[in-house]
């Protein structure tokens, strides 16, 4: 369980490096895509804790 966890928080801090750069890049499409990826991974991680 403790590798599934560092993996999925490993993932999180990739995506939002993904959005700085989206972000710096004005790439708007791309922000919403990768800001929908992150609010998905927040909903798994929630509901992994119950």
């Amino acid at each position: 369980m403790r590798a599934k966890r560092l993996r999925t928080r490993l993932s999180l801090d990739d995506y939002l490096d993904l959005l700085n750069l989206a972000i710096r890049l004005g790439d708007k499409g791309w922000q919403k895509e990768i800001t929908a990826k992150l609010e998905k991974l927040a909903e798994l991680q929630a509901e992994a804790k119950h």
